[in-house]
């Protein structure tokens, strides 16, 4: 665990290969370390900048190979972290895969379960302010009708456009995420911390 006296964090979530290592590595030039093998350990990577914590926890899920047990075990410890550490948190960023997000999400429903995405974001809403970054938008045909289907999806009236300070569209791969590194700019000068925002790339 980071150790430290932080007085400000953001964290970063997401399910299994969404993009998020990939968001977190391009928004501030940093190499991710990653698991030798999906499933082994639990392990956030951590950027530590003055005062402020930029915290990329381990995916959760359900990963192919890996027990369901170890996954529970994933997500019940991101589910703890946020919550010990809620009074530091300025906000979380909850990525997701707008390409499959839709077609997973029915998968779940059609086993009437509750979707993995679904139930953080409703816990990350709770206990956060939370953003909630649509990776791969590059790659899905209709972008606007997708972001409604998918704010509907997860408790927001459509059109999309009018969560615009939540929802951010954004392609890692292809560092096009400005407005998204904008609005994570704009947390750390509304607490005057102006001196914080050199952490971005």
């Amino acid at each position: 665990m980071a150790s430290g006296p932080f007085k400000y964090e953001i964290v970063f979530v997401g399910r299994s290969n969404v993009g998020k290592s990939t968001l977190f590595s391009n928004l501030f030039g940093i190499k991710v370390k990653k698991g030798k093998k999906p499933g082994t350990t639990i392990k956030p990577n951590f950027i530590k900048y003055r005062d402020l914590l930029i915290t990329d926890m381990p995916g959760f899920g359900y990963i192919h190979g890996v027990s369901r047990e170890f996954n529970e075990k994933v997500k019940d410890f991101i589910v703890r972290y946020i919550e010990d550490n809620s009074g530091r948190i300025l906000t979380t960023v909850h990525v997701i895969d707008g390409k499959s997000f839709i077609e997973v999400v029915e998968r779940w429903e059609k086993r009437g379960e509750v979707p993995v995405d679904i139930d953080m974001f409703s816990f990350l809403k709770e206990v956060s302010k939370p953003i909630l970054a649509v990776n791969k938008i590059d790659l899905v045909k209709n972008p606007d009708s997708t972001l409604n289907r998918i704010v509907d999806k997860l408790g927001m009236n459509p059109p999309w456009t009018q969560w615009k300070e939540i929802v951010f569209p954004v392609s890692a791969k292809n560092k096009d995420f400005h407005e998204l590194k904008k609005a994570l700019k704009n947390i750390l000068i509304q607490k005057n911390r102006h001196d914080l925002i050199s952490v971005f790339k």
